[in-house]
């Protein structure tokens, strides 16, 4: 499997700076922040999959110029996988014909351009020879990760969260684990602020790499524009021989 990094930012400015967004193999969007308008209309066009972790606008907001853009030009509709209650706020707050069109009955409810299919926690979607595993995530609203299995070795996103046991007791299940993708949104300085809004910041992320039992590549996404620098410098402090390193936007994952 093939892995790009669309986008991994906290937020919006400059080139560097999209929003969470991975394109797996030529296919498969895990996520849909604003790195995915920095795709093609030839490759928006070849995306079947979109695997959401939660309903945040970071991370759902191209889902709707995605379909404007190519719904009309696919030959069947993309799937959205998420839990139900993402589901449920998608419709109620995105899909809602106040906000964007409900693609879901464009342009017939018999052929839509929008299909969802409801997951849980625990679950393998297969695709071919690939196996998505869906893992549980802590955050202000319904939110899951994801295990990307190539047969061959894992890559695991653990999407936005909060200290997570639930996550270490599957990651540390996995044999053939070799990149892990961890968000880190705060500074050490916004502890408070990261643990009201159940994201981590380079303290806590010391805590929960503790609990990692594996060897792996570790790669830090979801930093805030403004702090990039003293966060890395956080974590490079506090995270001893783990070194995590910084995900950047064009990063290719082979696995």
């Amino acid at each position: 499997m093939r892995l790009r990094v669309l986008g991994c930012s906290g937020s919006i400015g400059g080139q560097q700076n999209r929003t969470t967004s991975f394109l797996v193999d030529q296919d498969i969007l895990l996520d849909a922040g604003t790195g995915v308008g920095d795709l093609s209309l030839a490759e928006l066009t070849l995306i079947d999959h979109i695997f959401i972790t939660h309903s945040h606008l970071d991370h759902v907001d191209s889902i709707a110029f995605f379909l404007d853009s190519v719904g009309a030009l696919r030959p069947k509709p993309v799937t959205v996988y998420t839990t139900k209650p993402t589901i449920e706020i998608l419709k109620k707050n995105l899909f809602n014909w106040d906000i964007w069109p409900d693609f879901t009955v464009i342009p017939t409810p018999e052929e839509p351009w929008l299909r969802y299919q409801e997951i849980v926690v625990g679950e393998v979607i297969t695709l071919g020879s690939r196996k998505v595993t869906v893992l549980p995530a802590i955050h202000t609203v319904p939110a899951v990760g994801y295990q990307l299995d190539s047969g061959k070795s894992s890559l695991v996103f653990t999407g936005d969260t909060g200290p997570n046991d639930g996550l270490w007791d599957v990651v540390n299940k996995i044999e053939n684990l070799k990149f892990l993708i961890i968000e880190t949104a705060f500074s050490d300085k916004e502890r408070r602020l990261a643990e009201l809004a159940l994201h981590l910041c380079p303290s806590m992320l010391a805590e929960e790499l503790a609990k990692l039992q594996k060897p792996a590549e570790i790669y830090i996404t979801h930093l805030k524009p403004s702090e990039i620098e003293l966060t890395m410098q956080e974590i490079e402090e506090l995270t001893g021989d783990r070194q995590p390193r910084l995900l950047q936007n064009n990063h290719v994952f082979e696995f």
